[in-house]
Parts: C-alpha cells; sequence; structure tokens
C-alpha cells in the first residue's frame, strides 16, 4: 500500500524519536510491504516553521530530504492535479496543507498516516488493518 507520512510524523522522524512519539507508525515506517512517501508541502510546513521560530527540528530543514532518503521514504511533488483536486470528503481543519497532504492522497490513490485528532477518521486516513 502507498502511504503518505502527515508532517507530524516527519518530524518525529527528524527528531528521532518516531517510536517514542507514534509507536504505531515506528512499524509502518519500518514495514517494507509499504511504499512510504512525504509529500514537498509537508517539508514546505517544516521549513516555514522552523525560520519563524514555532519549530525545532533538531536537524537543518534543509537535511530532512536526506534522512527521508535513507528511510527509504520518497518526496511527492505538488502538481496541478493535487492543487485543483475537489476533496471528496473536506477536511474538519481549514489548514491548507492538511487539505493539500488529503488531495495528494485522493489523487495519487493513497492513505495519510496520521495521528491529527480532526483527520484520523477521514476517509483517507490510514487505518492499522
Amino acid at each position: 500500500m502507498r502511504l503518505l507520512l502527515d508532517t507530524h510524523v516527519i518530524i518525529a522522524l527528524a527528531r528521532g524519536n518516531l517510536t517514542r512519539a507514534y509507536p504505531r507508525f515506528d512499524r509502518v515506517v519500518t514495514d517494507r510491504d509499504h511504499a512510504l512517501l512525504a509529500s514537498a508541502a509537508s517539508l514546505w510546513e517544516v521549513a516555514i516553521k522552523h525560520r519563524i521560530g514555532k519549530l525545532d527540528v533538531r536537524i537543518p530543514p534543509a537535511d530532512v530530504p536526506s534522512l527521508l532518503a535513507l528511510s527509504a521514504i520518497d518526496i511527492l511533488s505538488i502538481d496541478h492535479r493535487h492543487a485543483t483536486a475537489s476533496l471528496d470528503v473536506d477536511p474538519p481543519t481549514r489548514d491548507p496543507f492538511d487539505r493539500m497532504l488529503l488531495a495528494q492522497c485522493q489523487v495519487e490513490g493513497m492513505r495519510l498516516v496520521t495521528a491529527d485528532r480532526a483527520l484520523a477518521h477521514h476517509p483517507l486516513a490510514w487505518r492499522e488493518p
């Protein structure tokens, strides 16, 4: 299954505390039966929040893509289909990053790995089998 990691999962990976922060996602990230992706939107969100002092990732945001590559996580670019997608079910938040991640999941046939309470019950959210 193709899975898109929510930004907070990427941040936990970058901080080296995925197992402690999200133990159930640690299995997903190490399970090679899943194709894992991170959105360019998440990298953008991390860089913005780091730049304005709202987030300490513990590594420079520019190094996050290399860290993802070491974990066999591909980066999904944003294209016009993602930007213009009408979601079948809108997210309960007004966060544009959440909307973009869900749009990418819908267009690309993926599920979003998230612990965000606002998104965890969305039809595009990944659920453990």
